[in-house]
């Protein structure tokens, strides 16, 4: 009995190792011109995986894959089976002649009850925003919006397309905070597309590097940043001032500046 509990045990963490999203050899094109091109990624629960390439290398066409949005022209992407996803797009927009405060927009995408919303709103910080109109809402608040719009999926998987675009400094680490406490109490895999490199691969388990929809470099933040690729792509001044956290010896995350 006792090894058969053990055996329970052992399986069970397995089973939390496992990845929830498998992509193999994703390739994709529209009008003739290829936007990805054998894409290999994958990403398990609580882990934060960064998207990160210049404009146009295909990094928005494969979270919409991935979300269901777009289709691909071939390679495959598998799900665990049951996992739910959340997805913030890039680009959203209310129209201006629908009066819609926030707490209706909530309602409205999911059918949740009022009660059922206390969770994400509390997360989210947006208590406060409920009865605005959404047409008045600043871009950060709009970002944590989103953000509650889609942790009422419960979501195992959540998919941030540029979650901190139009932001300025400060904006964007206070998205990228909330991002971090989302990922620790939903413990969902996470996976940002995002241009602010200083900020986002600080926090990153895994980076990959995208340019003409081709993997170019990836792995931890610390690698990658010396990745000669990846500093062909952003410059050699970039990859020695992003900062890169570390694992102190109690669990904890700990900054540190790289060093030229």
């Amino acid at each position: 009995m006792v090894g058969s509990e053990a055996n329970d045990g052992r399986n069970a963490v397995l089973q939390r190792n496992e990845p929830l999203l498998v992509v193999r050899g994703l390739r994709a094109s529209r009008g003739g011109r290829r936007l990805l091109d054998g894409v290999d990624l994958e990403l398990r629960r609580g882990e934060l995986l960064t998207l990160v390439g210049p404009n146009g290398s295909g990094k928005s066409t494969l979270v919409k894959i991935l979300c269901g949005v777009s289709r691909a022209d071939a390679g495959t992407v598998q799900r665990r089976p049951g996992a739910r996803s959340g997805y913030v797009p890039q680009h959203f927009r209310v129209d201006d002649n629908l009066p819609l405060t926030v707490r209706r927009f909530l309602r409205l995408q999911t059918g949740r009850k009022t009660g059922d919303l206390a969770p994400v709103v509390e997360a989210t910080a947006i208590g406060h925003l409920l009865e605005r109109p959404m047409q008045g809402l600043s871009g950060g608040e709009s970002r944590r919006v989103l953000l509650a719009r889609a942790l009422l999926r419960n979501p195992d998987l959540l998919f941030l397309d540029e979650p901190a675009a139009g932001l300025d400094v400060n904006g964007q680490a206070a998205i990228y905070e909330l991002i971090q406490a989302i990922r620790s109490r939903w413990n969902c895999g996470v996976l940002v597309v995002s241009h602010d490199l200083h900020l986002v691969m600080a926090a990153s388990d895994q980076v990959i590097c995208l340019n003409e929809g081709r993997i170019s470099c990836r792995g931890s933040p610390a690698s990658v940043r010396e990745h000669p690729e990846y500093k062909a792509l952003f410059g050699h001044h970039v990859a020695p001032a992003i900062g890169v956290y570390v694992h102190s010896g109690h669990g904890h995350r700990q900054r540190e500046r790289g060093q030229p």
